[in-house]
């Protein structure tokens, strides 16, 4: 019996080992660290906004093979089966012109006649087509590029709101970590009965206390929201945990260039210009196309015709078409001309403010984007000065909270020396976390508005 018993535990420890190390290699698998740039990869590659911008893409190649398929010949063939009366070439010597066919004189036929038309010159119908479907595909490009940008750029931003949610959040911890220290302090004094303290200074402790346990929750909260967008955008299901690789909020260490170079860039590498650009060429080619319609088409032609009919004669006579029983062709070159009254000049201006709208287009582009990149500068300026102004103000908060701190614990410092402290360390050691991480948006929506490729992207 005391065997089985030890067996029978000696089974239970092995199992519950091997489903702890189960659950342990789960959620292993589940677990994720990754850095600002691993997460702009990961949302590429599941970026639901790509797949359509490909299609897009994809649209406009057909466009593009069918325009050039307009270059080969086209052959259209149309076949008949059914019912026809019986003929005789007898009835031709004398010409029978009073002969009326009865039911049961009728016979069955069959007919295939194809044509083909392969197109020589259209002044431009199909070559401007072609130009305006090669452009059109690089304006999509340059569509998805934009995306890539749009995406990247909303990355960094939640990423680095998540690593300010934390941060804020160990402020609050740390602001309440004195708190806790002042208030069992105070408390001991009390106690002992100093008249340094009163029940007031315990009182003023407390309602300091639930305040930052408030803003705690608030932090935590803010946390938890930045987390949910992160993992939303980069496509990760809900169980899946999600860790970053930068411990903390810091400075970059590189230098920032000029205004002019980033705008010099901008207009180099921003999708926007190269899309504006592309769709310029591509409506002006349209344009050509619709005036192309003023003009025939010119064209080599071919016929084959072909029919058959039990009990009817074959007539050899050019002279004579029988349509139930013969054989003939021709080549050709001819000229199909549509002729309207307004329909293609209408067509024209259209094409014309499609054309006249986008280099208005472009002059809004070459007037603003610089200015966005000149609000994106300023802003990245302001946030590298108030990193500075709030670091020292901070700084020295912070050697006043410590020694207001140990004043009070000498019992020669008040209690309000204490919350003014702590109130101006927390605020301005937020408001350093707060620059810099306007530092680092400002310098994401820089690369932003100079079309800065994401790292290690395939566009």
């Amino acid at each position: 019996m005391k065997l089985l018993f030890t067996s029978i535990l000696i089974a239970g420890i092995f199992f519950t080992s091997l489903a702890k190390s189960h659950a342990a290699e789960d959620a292993a698998q589940n677990r994720l660290v990754l850095g600002v740039n691993d997460c702009i990869r990961l949302a590429l590659k599941s970026a639901p906004e790509l797949g359509e911008a490909q299609a897009d893409i994809e649209l406009t190649s057909s466009k593009l093979d069918e325009a050039k398929s307009n270059r080969y010949p086209q052959i259209q063939v149309l076949s008949l089966f059914g019912p026809a009366p019986e003929a005789s070439a007898r009835d031709l010597t004398p010409i029978n012109t009073d002969r009326q066919t009865k039911l049961s004189e009728l016979t069955w036929f069959t007919s295939t006649d194809a044509t083909l038309i392969q197109p020589l010159y259209t002044f431009g119908k199909i070559s401007e087509n072609m130009k305006a479907a090669t452009h059109g595909i690089e304006v999509d490009r340059s569509r998805k590029e934009q995306r890539v940008n749009e995406i990247t750029l909303q990355v960094r931003e939640y990423y680095f709101g998540l690593m300010l949610a934390r941060e804020l959040k160990e402020v609050v911890l740390e602001v309440q970590e004195d708190l806790a220290t002042a208030r069992k302090k105070a408390q001991k004094l009390l106690d002992e009965g100093s008249e340094s303290v009163d029940q007031i200074d315990i009182y003023k402790l407390d309602a300091f206390s639930g305040e930052v346990a408030k803003l705690l929750e608030e932090a935590q909260t803010g946390e938890k929201l930045a987390l949910a967008a992160l993992k939303t955008r980069l496509g990760l299901s809900a169980g899946t945990v999600l860790e970053i690789s930068s411990e903390r909020l810091t400075m970059d260490e590189e230098m920032v260039p000029s205004y002019d170079s980033f705008v010099d860039k901008a207009h180099s590498q921003r999708p926007e210009f190269r899309q504006i650009a592309e769709g310029i060429k591509a409506r002006a080619a349209l344009v050509e196309a619709a005036k192309a319609n003023y003009y025939p088409d010119i064209f080599l032609g071919g016929l084959v015709s072909w029919a058959y009919a039990e009990n009817r004669d074959r007539i050899y006579n050019p002279y004579i078409n029988d349509p139930y029983k013969h054989t003939s062709g021709g080549v050709g070159l001819g000229a199909r001309w549509k002729l309207d009254f307004g329909i293609t000049g209408a067509k024209v201006a259209g094409e014309q403010a499609q054309y006249n709208r986008l280099l208005s287009t472009k002059e809004f582009a070459d007037a603003n984007i610089p200015l966005q990149i000149r609000k994106f500068y300023l802003d990245l300026k302001q946030a590298e000065n108030s990193v500075t102004a709030s670091q020292s103000a901070y700084t020295s908060a912070k050697k006043w909270t410590v020694a207001a701190l140990a004043n009070f614990d000498f019992g020669i410092g008040p209690a309000k020396e204490i919350f003014d402290a702590l109130q101006a360390y927390a605020r301005m050691r937020a408001a350093y976390f707060q620059s810099i991480y306007n530092y680092k948006v400002a310098r994401a929506n820089l690369d932003y508005a100079v079309g800065e490729p994401p790292p290690d992207s395939t566009k």
